[in-house]
């Protein structure tokens, strides 16, 4: 074999062993996208939908273990009501079509988030999906709907607070880690990369306790556009990072 080669296949593994073991993305972009085509913005995020479809391949083949997806936030209620409804028929629409192509591809899907704001024709869907792929033991797909990061340490503060009130816990075990143990879907390690598309440079609420230590990559690319290079681009600025954890 030759050096040449050689090297290559030692950079390849270098890079395998960094790949990031969670990543989460913002998924930001859709309705600018359109307005930039002279579209509805419903358009927008049925092309997003399409860079959902291409970024969950494209992480599982990449070897990542936990992708995230904000797909709704808790605010997004405030959007025009015409696109709430354009959403959660999107949003139904793609837990019905891409389950088969998820078991196809051995990965599981968790909603995190208020799920019990939707309606129950949606709650059924979600819970169905979920089922139909918790025995998958690939790569597991979060998508956070109906999510705020500060709702979601609230929920966490009002267990524990219910545990002290039941005499499970004192008030003196109170830490990091109980609050930690009630956030959502808390068996999931934190992200270690978060990507946000569009070039705003903002978290907007999202995984405010889990990012505490996550490196961000903000890409100005619109969400609908987002492709494999931007996902390789992410990896690579993340892979040249060192993190520290607060240490030298």
């Amino acid at each position: 074999m030759s050096g040449s080669s050689q090297d290559e296949l030692n950079q390849s593994a270098n890079s395998q062993a960094d790949i990031p073991s969670h990543i989460a993305i913002i998924m930001d972009g859709n309705n600018r996208w359109a307005k930039q085509r002279f579209l509805p913005g419903i358009a927008g995020h049925k092309a997003g939908a399409g860079a959902v479809r291409r970024v969950v391949e494209d992480a599982a083949r990449a070897g990542v273990k936990v992708l995230t997806l904000f797909a709704f936030s808790s605010e997004n209620w405030k959007r025009p009501q015409a696109e709430v409804d354009a959403l959660m028929m999107l949003f139904m629409r793609s837990l019905k079509k891409e389950v088969k192509r998820m078991n196809k591809q051995d990965i599981r899907l968790r909603i995190m988030g208020e799920v019990s704001g939707f309606s129950d024709k949606l709650q059924a869907q979600i819970a169905l999906s979920e089922k139909e792929t918790q025995d998958n033991q690939g790569m597991q797909l979060v998508i956070a709907a109906n999510y705020g990061g500060r709702g979601d340490i609230s929920h966490a503060a009002r267990k524990v607070c219910q545990q002290v009130l039941d005499g499970e816990l004192n008030l003196d075990q109170i830490n990091e880690e109980t609050i930690a143990s009630q956030l959502y879907l808390a068996d999931l390690p934190d992200p270690d990369l978060i990507i946000r598309t569009s070039g705003e440079e903002r978290i907007s609420n999202f995984l405010l306790w889990q990012a505490a230590y996550s490196e961000f990559v903000f890409l100005p690319v619109l969400w609908p556009d987002f492709n494999k290079d931007d996902f390789q681009h992410a990896i690579d600025l993340y892979q040249q990072r060192q993190r520290r954890y607060g240490g030298r």
